[in-house]
């Protein structure tokens, strides 16, 4: 059986002056699923959730949300979506309580309603111990944990989450995503942008991102299986100059330095030992040198050059 759309864009647009910060977007997620919106700084990924969250208005184009037009009917799409931007309006000076009540009462959720979600959602964010503790003297996790709490005390089909683990340490990035999931399984939509390759892995279908135009969109392993490519992964001492010596060898399309490793693509694998060689002569000690799949990092890495090719 079909899931009905719950988030819709046509042509999506917006610019800022001259520049196209998003640039012809076309999205369909459907009811229940988690679609993430994955790129760089600079790709579009917070202008686009400003427009579906009826924030700010497109240039052009059309959106849905929940069955409705951002533009035209603003106040229904806001009734019925959770929007967590990127430094959400939490009130530092209140508790965690406070902040609840507040949000509450801008959606006129009162009374022994509000007090039934309040113990829900506190249970719900392992945050009911904190219930009295100030929002400024929260960890950053925990303020996330809250922002989200607060976003949900409407009950909303729809969450939308702009980068909503930037800052948050690796445990609390973990509790962040279990409680998140939860919500999925509950039936909640969700769209949330990252910059984390892993964190896409955690999506259902996920959209990359590049300079406001969608390069592809698919699950994870649908994206990594659709990119050719021969890979090799390099362990050297020395990544940024091996990256400079391997760029420079022909036949090599791109070189991005992973850590203490590189990951080259080559028209052809045997190009591996003239890529030793390059790295060898620049006075960079290979450890190893490997054929490897490509990740979905590789595959956006692939997707840019591609594009660059295209408007050449």
């Amino acid at each position: 059986m079909e899931r009905k759309t719950a988030i819709e864009a046509r042509g999506l647009r917006k610019t800022f002056g001259a520049a196209a910060a998003v640039d012809g977007l076309d999205l369909t997620i459907a009811a229940g699923e988690v679609f993430g919106l994955v790129g760089p700084d600079g790709a579009g990924k917070t202008t686009t959730m400003r427009m579906l969250a009826s924030v700010l208005p497109p240039s052009g184009g059309w959106a849905g949300v929940a069955g409705f037009d951002v533009v035209s009917q603003a106040d229904q799409v806001k009734s019925h979506i959770g929007y967590v931007p990127q430094r959400f309006g939490l009130y530092p000076e209140l508790t965690v309580d406070e902040n609840l009540l507040f949000y509450a009462r801008v959606h006129s959720v009162v009374g022994v309603l509000f007090e039934e979600r309040r113990e829900r959602l506190l249970s719900f964010s392992r945050l009911g111990r904190f219930r009295n503790r100030l929002t400024q003297d929260l960890t950053g996790g925990m303020r996330q944990k809250l922002a989200v709490s607060c976003a949900l005390v409407h009950q909303p089909e729809i969450l939308l989450l702009d980068e909503p683990t930037t800052g948050v340490d690796p445990v609390s990035r973990g509790e962040l995503w279990e409680l998140l999931l939860e919500l999925v399984q509950q039936g909640t939509t969700m769209l949330l942008t990252t910059a984390h390759m892993d964190e896409a892995e955690r999506c259902g279908r996920i959209g990359l991102l590049h300079e406001g135009r969608l390069l592809t969109s698919g699950t994870p392993g649908s994206i990594r299986r659709q990119i050719q490519l021969e890979l090799l992964q390099v362990n050297c001492n020395r990544p940024q100059d091996g990256r400079a010596a391997a760029r420079a060898v022909p036949g090599v399309r791109w070189v991005e330095v992973f850590g203490d490793r590189l990951h080259v693509a080559v028209e052809r694998r045997e190009i591996g030992s003239a890529v030793r060689r390059a790295l060898d002569a620049s006075g960079v000690k290979v450890t190893s040198i490997r054929a490897t799949e490509p990740g979905l990092e590789d595959a956006f890495f692939e997707l840019v050059r591609r594009r660059r090719e295209e408007f050449a």
